[in-house]
């Protein structure tokens, strides 16, 4: 086996476990504990991995806040891809809801610009604006306190009037899903609380997400992967992940 296939191999275990030792790698590759650790440190050197004693876990990026004006023009072509995708799920008499996330701001857009007949819920004021001139369109804006960084309604209020209603189904944003403990997480407390009362109250849920996000970690959990129903996103993700999420019986589009 050449170094650069042995380095592969040992990357993908990494996703998969999250961890590997130094020992165990040399019995599988039939190698020195020496060439393991040159190999960590190469991965390593090359940020991919975190070396440990006795071996190495995979290294997650914590995704950076920024505010939703930056979020929208960043990974444009993905989020129209992934926006598409979205839309292709809404039926005809859905009552669905779109929370705080750049991606649904795009799916509202091609929401609006289509002749489906929707109940539309949302604790994201700006994207009401595309429905103005929609008569097929009914649109529900979440009262409560507004938060200029977010980019829209969170808290104690906007939970007490999430939960007065029975979604068809839901489509929330996150800031990145481990596979290795199954969590979906975010930044914010109380928009992951918001989140969390979004999920309790739709039939079905969905996380709208670029690829890239399965690698990022936000600081608060708000849910675990057996709390939704599906991620969608802009291509097929790497078989490992794909095999996770075939495990917690989610649909992956």
């Amino acid at each position: 086996m050449f170094a650069e296939e042995r380095l592969q191999q040992i990357l993908e275990l990494l996703k998969k476990e999250g961890k590997v030792l130094v020992k165990d790698l040399s019995i599988k590759f039939s190698v020195t504990d020496g060439m393991i650790r040159k190999d960590l440190q190469r991965l390593e050197k090359e940020g991919k991995i975190k070396r440990t004693h006795g071996g190495a876990i995979f290294k997650r990026n914590i995704a950076e806040t920024t505010s939703i004006s930056n979020r929208m023009i960043k990974n444009l072509t993905s989020k129209k891809e992934i926006a598409k995708k979205a839309f292709e799920c809404i039926e005809e008499n859905d009552i669905i809801f779109l929370d705080i996330s750049s991606i649904n701001f795009i799916l509202a857009e091609v929401i609006a610009k289509s002749n489906k007949a929707i109940t539309l819920l949302t604790n994201m004021v700006e994207l009401t604006s595309f429905f103005k001139d929609t008569s097929t369109v009914t649109v529900i804006c979440i009262g409560g306190i507004y938060n200029k960084k977010l980019g829209g309604v969170v808290g104690s209020e906007a939970i007490e009037s999430i939960l007065k209603y029975r979604v068809t189904k839901a489509f929330i944003g996150s800031c990145g899903v481990n596979i290795l403990d199954q969590s979906i997480s975010n930044f914010d407390l109380e928009e992951g609380h918001t989140k969390k009362a979004i999920i309790s109250a739709a039939k079905t849920t969905y996380v709208l997400m670029e690829n890239e996000k399965f690698y990022y970690d936000g600081t608060y959990k708000f849910a675990h992967l057996k709390d939704i129903d599906g991620i969608i996103t802009q291509e097929t993700p790497d078989f490992e992940i794909c095999e996770i999420i075939k495990k917690h019986h989610l649909c992956l589009i």
